[in-house]
């Protein structure tokens, strides 16, 4: 780990660097904030994660998390600026971004074209693409952590579920307690410990459908329901669309009852363009394995083809104010 961008109590307080301005987000790792550098005046974020216990050291998950983003460099994923570690808790301190995909999608007064939305899926795939291709799942792709600022760029956040498949052998298992659950793939909720990039890519799927749609296509309240609502869109698991459907763990009590006709197309066939309904047909696959990688997405002809082309990123509506997922639902409450 590079120990350059770590700062500890001894040298400098965090207070005496950084000011706190608003909280931006919340998890079950802590709080977000959106601070200013008192020395030259920028925004930054806040990521501020508690040490449990000063004897554990410090914890194994935020190394893991530090060191994935020291190692990322690509215009589709958050910057990390440093590290400083107070007595009981630590801030991860990154590039600030104006707004979160659910809060600007919750804006009334933002209304993206297909252009746009071409656009922002780009982004979208560039981001998981250069992950992929380190051998790295995100694991937590949803609409908070996707970032946007007003110069039009998209940028992947949150690593604290990330795993670096080079730094094990692939044959071990994963947990399946991962992927918020309105973007959790159908093997994970069927117990799969054993998957790849395509866990990813369904995630994916259900965003770039979210942006047409404005909210969250699968939006069940637990594991079950959760099934249910995939089922009834994307049809039940057969030996044909899921030959392996039966390895999975918890196929045997979770299996539908009943067979359920596929009805995506017929469901969006009015929501979407012809090529952008392809494109979510073929990320929504039952099957892990006929789902497409980011770069064969890129090349589809939803992107490649389909009029009108995506715009460029400087091309994207500038939105006043700061919009995060956070400040929509405290104003709901």
């Amino acid at each position: 780990m590079n120990k350059n961008i770590i700062r500890k109590p001894n040298n400098e307080k965090l207070g005496n660097i950084y000011l706190k301005i608003c909280q931006i987000g919340e998890g079950s790792y802590g709080k977000v904030y959106k601070a200013e550098n008192k020395v030259n005046g920028e925004f930054v974020a806040l990521k501020k994660m508690k040490l449990e216990s000063e004897k554990e050291g410090f914890p194994l998950t935020a190394m893991r998390e530090i060191k994935l983003l020291q190692s990322l460099h690509h215009p589709n994923i958050v910057q990390l600026l440093e590290i400083m570690i107070e007595k009981d808790s630590y801030y991860i301190i990154s590039e600030y971004m104006e707004h979160d995909l659910t809060g600007v999608l919750n804006n009334k007064l933002v209304n993206y074209n297909i252009s746009q939305i071409k656009c922002l899926s780009l982004q979208l795939l560039d981001g998981l693409k250069y992950l992929h291709s380190k051998g790295i799942l995100h694991r937590d792709l949803k609409g908070s952590n996707l970032l946007l600022n007003n110069k039009g760029q998209l940028k992947l956040t949150d690593f604290g579920l990330a795993r670096d498949t080079h730094a094990r052998v692939r044959s071990l298992d994963y947990t399946n307690r991962v992927i918020t659950l309105w973007y959790r793939p159908p093997e994970l909720l069927l117990g799969s410990t054993k998957y790849g990039s395509e866990v990813d890519m369904w995630s994916a799927g259900c965003i770039i459908l979210e942006f047409f749609l404005r909210k969250a296509a699968f939006r069940g309240e637990n594991e079950l329901s959760q099934l249910d609502i995939i089922w009834n869109t994307c049809g039940t698991p057969t030996s044909e669309n899921w030959p392996t459907v039966t390895e999975n763990p918890w196929y045997s009590f979770l299996k539908p009852k009943d067979f359920i006709p596929r009805k995506l197309r017929s469901k969006y066939e009015n929501v979407l363009t012809k090529e952008a309904l392809n494109l979510i047909d073929n990320f929504l696959k039952l099957n892990p394995k006929s789902r497409p990688s980011a770069v064969e997405a890129m090349n589809s002809p939803f992107f490649i083809n389909e009029e009108p082309l995506p715009c460029q990123p400087e091309n994207l509506p500038i939105i006043e104010g700061d919009w995060h997922e956070y400040d929509t639902k405290m104003k709901k409450k």
